[in-house]
């Protein structure tokens, strides 16, 4: 491992100090911010950092609220790790930005399953060129690879880490079916389960919002009931 840096943000000096303990102890480098400025403060001020983890709950700005600000900065991967378990508290939070969601209290290997996928898949796509041409979908639709945003003919629009690898899974796959399952584990490089359904949707509908003329009526991101989506 080559120090992949990660920045924890909880009021809970506790919930800092352990998860700080669990991530040094495999390897990573990690810095902490006691709530929202402190972080956005970091986030902006040091590039290297890879992850951040980071509370919805705390005094201030929310998490929800560090996490639309750092989306206009930056594409780095956010992971919530919250108590907020409701659906709706889990939609708001893909619906800002986030990446990645996890409950506490936690079990210590899902929390290290994640930070490691996302890691990965944040410094796999850093900076690489395509091998092949680069596709375009709904005729003007492109992907830059440098900025890890879309391209709708000349204009750029910007998108999170995951409706990044979401859009170039489905660019890699254009014409044919693409199922909820083989999305989720191409993209989250995890098993999936039901549950990620809602997980899904909800950033085909971000990206939908982003794409379309008409996200309620997509022309290039369509629906295959049953069985996933399908971009031409």
């Amino acid at each position: 491992m080559d120090n992949n840096k990660i920045l924890i943000v909880d009021d809970d000096p506790n919930i800092r100090e352990v998860v700080s303990v669990l991530l040094g102890s495999e390897g990573y480098a990690v810095d902490q911010a006691e709530g929202g400025d402190e972080a956005l403060e970091k986030v902006y001020a040091d590039r290297s950092i890879d992850l951040v983890i980071l509370d919805i709950m705390m005094p201030g700005l929310s998490g929800v609220e560090v996490c639309t600000r750092i989306r206009e900065k930056s594409p780095v991967p956010v992971l919530f790790l919250t108590a907020k378990s409701q659906d709706q508290d889990k939609v708001e939070a893909y619906t800002e930005g986030g990446d990645d969601y996890l409950v506490k209290p936690f079990s210590q290997t899902e929390l290290l399953m994640k930070v490691k996928s996302l890691i990965r898949r944040y410094k796999e796509y850093q900076g690489k060129t395509p091998v092949k041409s680069v596709p375009t979908i709904g005729g003007n639709i492109s992907i830059d690879n440098k900025t890890r945003a879309a391209m709708k003919g000349d204009k750029k629009i910007p998108l999170t880490d995951k409706e990044y690898d979401i859009l170039q899974f489905f660019m890699e796959h254009k014409g044919e079916i693409v199922e909820n399952k083989d999305l989720y584990e191409g993209v989250w490089g995890e098993k999936y389960l039901p549950s990620a359904g809602n997980t899904i949707m909800v950033h085909v509908l971000n990206l939908r919002k982003k794409l379309e003329e008409d996200a309620n009526n997509p022309k290039i991101i369509k629906t295959v009931w049953g069985k996933g989506y399908k971009v031409e």
